[in-house]
């Protein structure tokens, strides 16, 4: 079949073409094909028609961290382009479940858990992107229609061969694990949301690379334009070392309090805190270029961690809390005590300084306490703790674990 955009009319290469191309391609794993993109570019800089630039997120989760957001903030930077952006709530293919990545069945989720999720992802990707101009879309719109003959013709369109070319898929049969019929539905589906929205560029992270050509294919052979795929990295962790996830605990959540959120920013390594520039923030490239360049040559790099914290802080709590939160943390490393923190009264004192931190919901555990004062991290009222034995009589008390954590705590007999 013809390839449709290669086959339309060239436009002229703009100014415009090259700033919207290099904004694309700012961060980005991988454009594919970068020239069909250039193209549609130049084509609706021509013409005035916007481009339609889709972004499917299955609500599996309550809440969104960062990494959700690195792909979130390009589209972001498309929209502010001109273009249309489309994010896609995949409350049908979340019934099916996603296999990217996984070497087991992912089980699928309910209505009423997904429509939960669905309510809190609008609420916060609309800390990101710009709703009301965006076309906010649900895959069932579509995908319930299609029925049980309407999705064989579309299996139809699409080989076992193909499938099998899947990282996940190939491996899973070679080891002799178990592939459900319905998990092939799942790229299937996602692929013929490109053909229900006529999209011309889909984003993704790096796992969702099969899913998204997937796409292209199928809208190749319905005789639409095939769609341009963008994919993000996925982002680096607080470690700097796994992808953040909140399942291992090194994430910042995008709803997390601004004190919280400008800390955990300030808590990331010097080498890493390039990495969440170019992915994170919005400054132009030249003027990280510029700023990494003042910081080699002798700035202190902790200036620019400051400037990082409080670009995302003010994101997601605005510019005061984002001040707020400077300050804030500016008096914990100075080994002040923040304006605000946990308060609460425990009773059966003398209390023991574990059952003290873990009441108050500052460790996990008492053998955590114990070995969080081995390691000199805990102090009351800013005197550190040498005595795992210690008994604290009645009285009010600012009790401290690590540089962050805090309750004041008054105890009775």
């Amino acid at each position: 079949m013809t390839d449709a955009c290669a086959a339309a009319p060239a436009h002229p290469i703009t100014d415009r073409v090259r700033e919207a191309l290099a904004l694309s391609l700012r961060g980005c794993n991988e454009l594919l094909p970068e020239a069909d993109w250039v193209r549609k570019l130049a084509r609706a800089e021509a013409t005035g028609v916007p481009l339609r630039i889709k972004f499917g997120m299955d609500p599996t989760a309550p809440d969104l961290h960062f990494g959700h957001t690195v792909v979130l903030n390009k589209m972001r930077q498309l929209q502010d382009l001109g273009h249309v952006v489309i994010p896609l709530i995949g409350d049908f293919t979340t019934t099916i479940g996603d296999p990217s990545g996984r070497n087991s069945t992912r089980p699928p989720l309910t209505r009423e858990q997904i429509e939960a999720y669905a309510k809190t992802y609008f609420d916060q990707v609309g800390l990101v992107i710009d709703l009301p101009r965006a076309e906010v879309r649900w895959n069932s719109e579509w995908s319930d229609p299609l029925g049980a003959r309407g999705m064989i013709q579309l299996a139809a369109k699409y080989t076992v061969a193909r499938m099998m070319e899947r990282d996940d898929f190939s491996k899973r049969f070679r080891e002799g694990t178990s592939i459900s019929v319905h998990e092939f539905l799942y790229p299937l589906m996602q692929g013929y949301d490109s053909v229900a929205l006529k999209s011309d560029l889909e984003l993704g992270g790096t796992d969702q690379k099969f899913n998204l050509l997937v796409g292209r294919t199928l809208q190749q052979e319905y005789g639409q334009e095939p769609q341009c795929i963008l994919t993000m990295p996925l982002l680096e962790g607080l470690d700097g070392v796994e992808k953040m996830s909140k399942s291992k605990g090194n994430y910042v959540g995008i709803t997390e309090p601004a004190n919280t959120m400008f800390a955990k920013v300030m808590s990331i390594s010097d080498t890493l805190m390039w990495r969440w520039y170019t992915l994170l923030s919005f400054r132009p490239e030249a003027a990280i270029a510029a700023l990494k360049a003042e910081v080699e040559a002798g700035r202190n790099p902790m200036d620019a961690k400051v400037m990082l914290a409080k670009e995302l802080t003010a994101r997601f709590h605005g510019s005061a809390a984002a001040d707020a939160a400077e300050v804030d943390f500016r008096n914990r490393a100075a080994g002040g005590i923040p304006d605000e923190i946990p308060e609460l009264a425990l009773g059966g004192a003398p209390l023991a300084i574990g059952a003290v931190l873990k009441q108050a919901g500052l460790v996990p555990s008492t053998s955590e306490a114990m070995r969080l004062i081995e390691q000199a991290g805990v102090r009351v009222d800013g005197t550190a703790v040498a005595d795992k034995g210690l008994r604290l009589p009645a009285g009010t008390y600012v009790v401290q674990v690590g540089k962050r954590k805090f309750a004041r705590v008054t105890l009775r007999s």
